[in-house]
């Protein structure tokens, strides 16, 4: 199945209204985070296929683990939109990752959004950090 075909601006929308607060803020910051990139001229036109697949999976209720299976059922979506930001992290501009937040506020208070702040930490380690992480973690 092609999930570049599945997306399209009135879906995400829909589908993002519609999960939102059974999702979690990570999930809901990683969509709009691409979403929003889609916008920007930083980003090839490779990667935006990549992100417009990733959230034509997001909107197919036809994905490895349906949506409709609490707590798993969005794992796998959040695990693609995951992959794809940390491939495009260095192309999203501060104006993105900033209206990306401001969306949060619609569904979330503050301690729930603090939980979508866990992505950035995770994405804006440099590999430096990733490596030193992953060592300490085999050395214990």
């Amino acid at each position: 199945m092609k999930y570049k075909d599945k997306f399209t601006t009135s879906g995400f929308v829909e589908k993002i209204s519609r999960i939102a607060k059974r999702a979690g803020a990570k999930l809901v910051y990683s969509a709009h985070v691409l979403y929003y990139t889609l916008e920007s001229d930083k980003v090839s036109l490779k990667d935006k296929a990549i992100i417009i697949g990733a959230l034509g999976y997001l909107i197919s209720p036809l994905d490895v683990v349906p949506d409709a299976i609490p707590i798993a059922g969005l794992g796998d979506d959040l695990a693609v939109l995951m992959f794809v930001l940390n491939r495009i992290w260095g192309n999203v501009s501060d104006d993105v990752k900033q209206k990306s937040r401001e969306r949060l506020a619609k569904w979330f208070d503050e301690d729930e959004i603090a939980e979508a702040n866990e992505v950035l930490a995770d994405l804006d380690k440099t590999e430096e950090e990733k490596s030193e992480e992953k060592q300490n973690t085999e050395n214990a």
